[in-house]
């Protein structure tokens, strides 16, 4: 974005009332590469949480891959690009998943990525009000580093980088998280398609010994592992969380060890303080004015 068009973006969100507080959690969902299942796991995280009782919302930020609406297996008439088209208004777009789970679509084509480059982010903002009351927001963000993506991640209060025991895997993961800690102390990491959690251990751990001698500062948080399941692979090719079809199957139970594990690292990261800093009249538009920063 032009420095002219971003600073005068800034501008605006910075003119806006601070009436109201916005304590919404950004946790941005990433990998080095495509194919490792981030963004089922960010649907079923995203549904995780509101049955543990908190209202979630889940914006699809694949650029290009967007296909959070066929996990959760819902028809959207309209997306994100509707709005900044200004065909919709951007109420219009988030679709209600339950009530108090929502979910704003992305696009599947790259005619998003000309928008980002306009003034038309300043009525996406104005507009944003919907989820103001959201406690959490997952940003599915596209695979690997650099352009749109790594704004998402640098706005986020919370990066998780999902990744498998595939070498390639590995290597894109940590060329990720090695990119990230030059914003961030603190990356959370998942390991998928694990065949045991002794497997996943042993992963997690090869990427934190080396991040440990090479990026001294980084504290690289292990939060579970979903383990390779044949459960997991019928929900996805059905259109179907696993979490809620599945309640009793392994998987289920290892997405709860993950909620649990972010539970804690939230309550290790921030303070009720820090929560009460992150004024804004609109949720969504609290995280765009951080996102902005790194435009």
């Amino acid at each position: 974005m032009p420095t002219h068009q971003a600073s005068a973006l800034q501008d605006l969100v910075r003119s806006r009332s601070k009436v109201q507080y916005s304590t919404t959690r950004f946790i941005a969902v990433t990998s080095g590469k495509g194919g490792v299942g981030k963004s089922s796991i960010s649907a079923n995280l995203a549904y995780a949480l509101w049955k543990s009782g908190k209202k979630v919302a889940i914006f699809d930020a694949d650029i290009g891959l967007a296909n959070l609406d066929l996990i959760f297996g819902v028809k959207t008439p309209y997306n994100i690009l509707h709005a900044l088209r200004g065909e919709v208004s951007f109420n219009e777009v988030v679709h209600t998943i339950e009530n108090g789970l929502y979910l704003i679509p992305g696009d599947s084509g790259d005619e998003i990525l000309k928008y980002i480059n306009t003034g038309v982010l300043e009525r996406f903002l104005e507009e944003s009000n919907i989820l103001d009351s959201v406690e959490y927001m997952i940003i599915d963000t596209g695979a690997g580093i650099g352009g749109v993506t790594q704004q998402f991640l640098d706005a986020s209060d919370m990066l998780i980088v999902v990744t498998m025991r595939d070498p390639s895997a590995l290597t894109d993961a940590y060329a990720t998280i090695k990119l990230n800690a030059k914003s961030k102390n603190d990356i959370a990491l998942i390991i998928n398609m694990a065949q045991n959690a002794k497997e996943a251990k042993a992963v997690y751990e090869r990427i934190r010994n080396v991040a440990f001698e090479k990026i001294p500062s980084l504290h690289l948080h292990y939060l579970g592992f979903l383990a390779q399941s044949n459960v997991i692979a019928q929900a996805t090719r059905a259109r179907e969380l696993f979490y809620k079809v599945q309640p009793l199957s392994p998987a289920k139970i290892q997405l709860d060890e993950i909620l649990k594990q972010i539970f804690t690292l939230e309550s290790k990261l921030f303070s009720v303080e820090q929560n009460m800093l992150l004024q804004s009249q609109s949720a969504l538009g609290s995280f765009f004015k951080r996102m902005l920063g790194y435009l």
